[in-house]
């Protein structure tokens, strides 16, 4: 890579030497947390800075997905940051620099050399001893596939436009890389918790087996009624009444699918199914439910269910957490404005929200947070 002739004149040949290297790195890593590491070892190198947070982002919403890695940084403020970014922030919004001409910027540059104008700065930043942030959007073909954040302590020179420039070069390429990761890959992707977790049935309802990933995920459930059995494992009444679901498709006495969601202790969505199982004969056999988390791809839909929320209305919430405005969501979905605010009052009143931050807000610690923060990386040093 060569440095463009519009480069400030520290960005040397040295610099865009460096910046070739992680280039060719990027395009190599096998994995986001991967790509995340390897970014970061080189980027340090080129813009010291002392803590960081590194993400993937679901390309539809903008929002924060997994994995996550975290420099430096413990978890205790993760709430406050995203107060901050949701609710009560207006300087560098994440889905703003989404759709900005340069998708980088500083907090410092960004408020004049007046960071307490952000409450990120007066909640977030300040009390952990960090005095500047500089923010990107990992952007490709219009969609967001990350989000970087990188911080220097009070004491350290704010972010310049150098710095803003060398993470430029890179955010196209590291979007593209996140990208490839979603593509079909011939290649088993090691999971994070248990795996799926099995249960057997007879016809009469009675447990004969499970697995010991089922036995994990059942204790991780909110308490509820449950039936005992004789492997020790208590299961819960709407998941006996999967399993009979199941067998009633089976015979031709109910129609639809054997499937449910649930939420965890934690707040986790699990999704339950289960099917019957046939023997050489045709004769029913025992009944099969699988009980494994949810993925990311996945959440969408957990929403229409949860909310109600209509085709339309999913779609509509989809922009908002980009940042779409009621014109431009107009615009694309060829609605009239009006049409769009009646669609918007209608989702406020099924998320039982008031406005869009708190909407976005509400999507993301329900949804979002408890999927991203099971793929959370923490680093020191």
């Amino acid at each position: 890579m060569t440095a463009p002739r519009n480069a400030n004149a520290s960005t040397n040949a040295s610099t865009a030497r460096a910046i070739d290297t992680l280039l060719a790195d990027i395009r190599t890593a096998p994995d986001a947390l991967a790509l995340f590491a390897t970014a970061s070892d080189h980027l340090r190198r080129l813009l010291p800075y002392d803590a960081a947070v590194w993400r993937a982002t679901d390309p539809v919403t903008g929002m924060m997905t997994s994995p996550i890695r975290v420099e430096n940084l413990t978890s205790e403020g993760c709430s406050v940051y995203w107060e901050s970014e949701l609710l009560t922030e207006n300087i560098n919004l994440f889905r703003d620099l989404a759709r900005a001409s340069v998708p980088v910027a500083g907090l410092r540059e960004a408020t004049g050399g007046l960071p307490g104008r952000s409450t990120l700065y007066r909640d977030f930043l300040a009390p952990r001893g960090l005095d500047d942030e500089l923010r990107a959007v990992l952007r490709v073909g219009g969609h967001p596939w990350g989000q970087v954040s990188l911080f220097r302590a009070q004491g350290a020179p704010a972010f310049g436009a150098d710095d803003t420039f060398v993470v430029r070069e890179l955010s196209t390429a590291m979007a593209k890389r996140l990208r490839s990761f979603t593509e079909p890959s011939a290649e088993p992707t090691p999971s994070r918790g248990p795996g799926p977790g099995l249960l057997l049935f007879d016809a009469g309802g009675q447990l004969l087996s499970v697995n010991d990933e089922a036995r994990e995920l059942l204790d991780d459930l909110v308490p509820g009624p449950t039936t005992p059995t004789a492997l020790g494992v208590r299961v819960p009444a709407w998941m006996h009444s999967t399993a009979s679901k199941a067998r009633a498709i089976a015979a031709g006495w109910d129609k639809g699918s054997a499937r449910v969601r649930v939420r965890s202790k934690g707040g986790r969505w699990l999704v339950c199914h289960a099917s019957c199982l046939r023997g050489a004969d045709g004769e029913l056999g025992v009944s099969a439910v699988v009980i494994e988390r949810a993925s990311i791809s996945e959440v969408a839909p957990l929403m229409v269910k949860a909310y109600e929320l209509t085709d339309r209305e999913l779609e509509i919430t989809q922009y908002i957490a980009r940042g779409l405005g009621t014109a431009e969501m107009a615009g694309k979905l060829f609605l009239s404005p009006h049409t769009v605010r009646d669609h918007v009052k209608a989702i406020f009143e099924k998320v039982r929200v008031s406005s869009r931050g708190e909407l976005v807000a509400k999507l993301f610690t329900e949804h979002y947070a408890p999927l991203a923060e099971e793929s959370e990386e923490r680093v020191w040093g």
